[in-house]
């Protein structure tokens, strides 16, 4: 069954956000696991796991498989491979070695046949745990958010991907790039959606995600967007992503 890994190594571009809400929506239609992958644990708070009693950071160690680490959360087709704060101690710890960035892959060999989609939700830097992600994960949403300097770092992020697709997964291939944080009040964020289109081209999504209360406030509740504000503009556009994204893989 498809990984998907959400990855960029710039901060603050809706990420987890993305992470999280697709992974709500794709679970209306699919059984989806997310894979928190960064120590800030925010996707696992978003989704309301709090204080788990096992972790990724247990699963990568060897202390515990993936499955005995999965939580389930009120989403019945949502399950959560949570992280915590001790998973930055396996940033740490996790030299570049091949078997070291391998683990996640081997990690998850044993639950992929129960779900239809694993969503990998990676850290905002590219270290030991972002390139485990690299080296599972079969397709690459890439966030992109739709201000000034949107398009820099974008050229690095795809020079890594042909370095991991030359050494640790030749298998990789990018899903889409997603605009996120859109206002259509502006016409910076209308130029640089153009700009991208243009560079891009059917590499990007068709849907945009719009900069949205709804979506700002639902992690504080511990609920997906579309738990939150079902009719907000954010969970409709997460919605569309989760059509288009099962569109693109059945395409392969």
């Amino acid at each position: 069954m498809p990984i998907i890994g959400v990855i960029n190594q710039k901060g603050g571009v809706g990420k987890t956000t993305t992470a999280v809400n697709l992974s709500a929506a794709l679970a209306e239609r699919r059984r989806i696991l997310l894979v928190d992958l960064d120590p800030q644990a925010n996707a696992s708070s978003g989704l309301g796991v709090q204080r788990p009693p096992r972790t990724v950071y247990d699963v990568l160690s060897g202390r515990v498989s993936a499955r005995q680490a999965l939580v389930r959360t009120m989403h019945p087709n949502l399950a959560v491979l949570p992280a915590s704060a001790d998973l930055a101690g396996a940033a740490v710890e996790l030299d570049a070695t091949t078997d070291n960035l391998l683990l996640l892959s081997r990690s998850l060999i044993g639950v992929r046949p129960t779900f239809d989609f694993i969503v990998v939700d990676a850290p905002p830097s590219m270290g030991a745990l972002t390139l485990n992600a690299l080296a599972a994960a079969d397709h690459l949403i890439i966030p992109l958010q739709c201000e000034y300097y949107a398009l820099e770092g974008i050229a690095g992020m795809m020079d890594t991907v042909e370095r991991v697709r030359g050494s640790l997964n030749r298998e990789l291939r990018i899903l889409g790039i997603l605009l996120t944080m859109f206002d259509s009040r502006t016409k910076l964020s209308q130029q640089v959606e153009e700009n991208v289109r243009r560079h891009f081209r059917r590499e990007v999504f068709r849907t945009v995600i719009p900069r949205s209360v709804r979506l700002a406030e639902a992690p504080s509740y511990g609920q997906a967007v579309l738990e939150y504000a079902p009719m907000s503009s954010g969970a409709l556009a997460y919605q569309s992503l989760a059509e288009e994204v099962i569109d693109r893989v059945s395409e392969g």
